[in-house]
């Protein structure tokens, strides 16, 4: 088909006139040149596709054309007031002629959040009387920046934050998400209408506590203002035995004045749900701790790394020995 009007203005084939307005009204004002100062071309390109899509699907000739015979058969479309449509073999008058993605906007939004259209100080410079304008047209040889006075451009709101509590299983191995979010949007009437949408949040495994998933243009919207972005920001839950340390995790382990002395064996769960027995040979001593090297968290910016595991020991002394204990004691310790 070549051009996928639908997909550019990323609505379905069923969509209504209202739901090819507040798509075009969102995806307008996102894309217009002069909101993208530093990436320009590519903003250019993008706003005559939204238009040109705009303009067809939303006229019933237009649409009905495309849909039978794609791109192609609108270049055979027969020029207004005359008859007859060819069969779509490329031979037609080329009949179909993309309108200026400016005055498409301009008509679209009136007195618009650019100042298209409006009288006072801050109105565009491109519409002059004799046809010319700073901009000078797309592709134009003289295709400069617009002036406007300070206010005419749409305000994005700060983005809105919500934090996301994730166990530290979900850290160590990642998972997915799904959030069902609740937010206004302004639709093709300018009037606010409240909207649910799922999102899924795909946590990798080693994001840190604060790490941020950003959804542009996600929160509420106001008339006459972008919408704010959504923003999730990870939050680490407490676990029953294990602490992080950054890229480290720390476990705490009790053990008996015997087993500090004599020996013994840690036996643990990993978070991914390994069962594993280190030995302890040293002398355990108050403060003592055991590194288990790559069994900590995942390292993002490392794939297949991992930090290590810190084990803490605390020695349960005894508060009360007997004689004979603390005779064998003295002969075994040379005391």
């Amino acid at each position: 088909m070549g051009v996928d009007y639908y997909n550019i203005l990323k609505v379905d084939r069923n969509a209504t006139d209202d739901d090819l307005k507040k798509a075009y009204r969102k995806l307008a004002m996102k894309w217009h040149p002069d909101k993208n100062p530093t990436n320009k071309k590519e903003a250019e390109a993008k706003f005559k596709q939204i238009s040109e899509a705009y303009e067809v699907l939303s006229d019933p000739q237009k649409k009905t054309i495309y849909d039978q015979y794609g791109e192609e058969g609108l270049k055979d479309m027969p020029p207004p007031g005359s008859g007859g449509f060819s069969s779509g073999n490329g031979n037609g008058g080329n009949g179909f002629n993309p309108r200026n993605a400016e005055d498409i906007f301009a008509e679209f939004f009136g007195s618009s959040p650019f100042g298209f259209g409006s009288s006072g100080p801050g109105r565009s410079m491109r519409f002059q009387s004799d046809g010319s304008g700073i901009f000078g047209g797309f592709g134009g040889s003289e295709n400069i920046f617009r002036t406007y006075s300070e206010g005419s451009m749409p305000k994005k709101p700060p983005p809105v934050e919500s934090k996301l509590p994730c166990s530290l299983r979900e850290l160590y191995s990642g998972s997915t998400r799904k959030m069902k979010i609740s937010r206004t949007t302004v639709d093709a009437n300018g009037r606010q209408v409240p909207e649910t949408e799922i999102l899924t949040i795909d946590v990798k495994p080693g994001w840190k506590k604060g790490t941020k998933i950003t959804f542009p243009d996600k929160g509420n919207e106001q008339p006459n203002q972008l919408p704010a972005d959504l923003v999730f920001v990870i939050d680490e839950k407490p676990h029953d035995v294990y602490k992080r340390d950054g890229n480290d995790l720390i476990m705490n382990h009790k053990v008996s004045l015997a087993e500090a002395l004599g020996g013994t064996t840690v036996n643990f769960t990993t978070l991914d749900g390994r069962n594993l027995s280190i030995p302890v040979t040293d002398i355990v001593s108050p403060g003592y701790e055991l590194l288990v090297a790559r069994e900590g968290m995942p390292i993002v910016k490392e794939p297949g790394n991992r930090g290590d595991l810190k084990i803490k020991f605390e020695v349960n002394f005894p508060t009360r020995l007997t004689h004979e204990q603390r005779a064998a004691l003295r002969h075994a310790l040379g005391g």
